[in-house]
């Protein structure tokens, strides 16, 4: 068994996050708050978690409030009953569970209220658009409520049982993020693959701030008890103390909890991995866990993830995540699309650099830093990112293309490579198309569906069919390129363009693809009124 938590010591407060937030990050963050808070079903889930969060445990009025609430919802009802007819369930009570009240007394109240929980953001994530992104979410999440109710269970902390919940919304961030703003956590997962970046330093670049506080935050506006909500701050790094009281605890709890579940998550045998003997080093102190207990707690909480699951008839997570759709566009631009399967690395006879993913990492962090500085101009943020995609890449020629509202058409503003200064002066088309033709011209397109384009064979039928008269005059030999939109909102502001004279079989892989899209925010960021 995991021994109790020993007496309590001293622990200092969390370091300062590494990076600032941005006043495009400060946007950004008020953004996916207010969409978070200000979407209907999202409201309604928010007060039914309150509903369910805020039910008291140490009275018989409590059971008989959730026990109503479940019974209110038959889908709850039935995945409640299911559990508490699982394999260990079941065995314990010898026949089978009828009655929510009888399930409520067999599983436990504060497990029962944990499922609840747990069950109203599958209902209402699971579905979304990305499913594959959220369904990770959700079972890390999932995953570490079980590991905060054991680790409840031995603990003397009197309302110990509600690290179980906050250990569920330490995931929350990712999760929002995940389903509401899905570039945005694409691009903290290129971040974080680069291995340079711990989470909270990726999402503080992205966001404007990590993951944790964009959950509390989330939490403050749902009315969330402060001893749940404070448990989403984090943790000071290095080898952690014992709590001097139980929302310190809480904390250690949650950030413990979500760790196991993202490294049982990435494996099946988690005991036998460097990360295992990391936690113990980190929690093992603070916690009371040694190696014994952790295989113990490894061993336990897969075996209720699986009875879980199967108590919500969901299927394990795939490994890999399904191509998304992108409506709007021909196919041929469909698959073109910025975006696509993870290629092999091999040689680029296009120009582009083997270490393109560092190039664009560096130009990233050097963009972020500039614009945290608050000594920039839109100007200076705008070639940086054109520098950045120019070298990065091995494009020969690089231009940003914004709206001239007076001369009626878009038009080049800054290039780079050969020469720059006549290609510049006759990159220039009208704002909106001349007639029908022209509205299946790959540029319009492109702004219309806000979508970001690598095209790798300009010399295609199909692609040359899009091409307007304009741009095959201009560059002829253009045989690969790249575009991306511009757009605020719905306002379409102009695109990034760059090409190179040779095809581009190698595509841009998924990190590539993030970084880049998280330098095109940062533009996007900056010409927001």
């Amino acid at each position: 068994m995991i021994p109790a938590v020993g007496s309590p010591a001293s622990s200092s407060n969390t370091n300062p996050a590494p990076f600032q937030p941005t006043d495009g990050g400060r946007r950004v963050r008020a953004a996916l708050l207010q969409k978070v808070c200000g979407d209907e079903d999202m409201f309604a889930l928010g007060s039914a978690i309150a509903r369910v969060v805020q039910m008291a445990t140490s009275e018989d009025q409590g059971t008989h409030d959730l026990a109503h609430y479940v019974l209110s919802d038959v889908a709850l009802t039935q995945r409640i009953l299911r559990l508490a007819n699982t394999v260990r369930y079941r065995t314990a009570a010898g026949t089978a569970v009828t009655t929510v009240s009888r399930a409520i007394s067999l599983l436990g109240f504060d497990n029962v209220r944990t499922v609840a929980l747990a069950m109203l953001l599958v209902d209402a994530l699971a579905s979304s658009d990305h499913a594959y992104s959220v369904r990770v979410e959700l079972e890390a999440s999932l995953c570490a409520s079980l590991v905060g109710r054991e680790m409840a269970r031995h603990s003397f902390y009197q309302g110990a049982e509600e690290a179980s919940i906050g250990a569920l919304f330490k995931n929350l961030g990712a999760l929002l993020v995940a389903s509401h703003e899905h570039d945005r956590y694409r691009e903290i997962q290129a971040l974080l693959a680069t291995g340079k970046h711990t989470s909270a330093q990726a999402a503080q670049m992205i966001l404007g701030c990590s993951f944790d506080a964009l959950a509390e935050a989330v939490l403050g506006e749902w009315k969330i008890p402060g001893v749940i909500m404070h448990a989403q701050r984090p943790l000071e790094a290095g080898t952690l103390k014992l709590a001097v009281n139980r929302g310190e605890w809480m904390r250690q709890v949650a950030s413990f909890s979500l760790d196991v579940a993202r490294l049982m998550g990435k494996t099946p045998t988690p005991s036998d991995t460097p990360e295992a003997q990391a936690l113990l080093a980190r929690y093992g102190t603070a916690l009371n866990l040694g190696a014994a207990e952790l295989d113990e707690l490894f061993e336990a909480v897969a075996f209720e993830m699986t009875s879980l699951l199967q108590s919500m008839n969901l299927q394990p997570v795939p490994r890999r995540a399904p191509q998304e759709d992108k409506g709007g566009l021909p196919n041929v631009l469909l698959l073109a699309t910025l975006g696509g399967e993870e290629e092999e690395q091999g040689t680029y006879p296009s120009g582009k650099p083997k270490n393109a993913r560092d190039l664009l990492l560096a130009g990233v962090q050097d963009v972020t830093q500039m614009r945290a500085s608050g000594r920039h101009k839109v100007n200076d943020v705008v070639m940086a990112v054109l520098e950045t995609l120019y070298t990065a890449l091995g494009f020969r020629f690089a231009t940003v293309v914004l709206k001239d509202v007076r001369a009626g058409q878009y038009r080049a503003r800054a290039s780079f490579g050969l020469a720059q200064a006549r290609v510049q002066e006759g990159f220039t088309f009208p704002l909106a198309p001349a007639g029908e033709k022209s509205a299946r011209d790959l540029f319009y397109l492109a702004m219309e569906n806000d979508a970001d384009l690598m095209i790798s064979d300009a010399r295609s039928a199909k692609i040359r069919d899009l091409l307007p008269a304009w741009h095959k005059a201009l560059l002829p030999d253009a045989q690969s390129f790249i575009v991306l939109p511009l757009v605020v909102g719905k306002v379409q502001l102009g695109l990034f363009y760059a090409d190179r004279t040779e095809l581009a079989p190698e595509g841009v892989p998924p990190d590539e693809t993030a970084l880049i899209k998280a330098l095109k925010g940062q533009v996007l960021a900056a010409l927001a009124p």
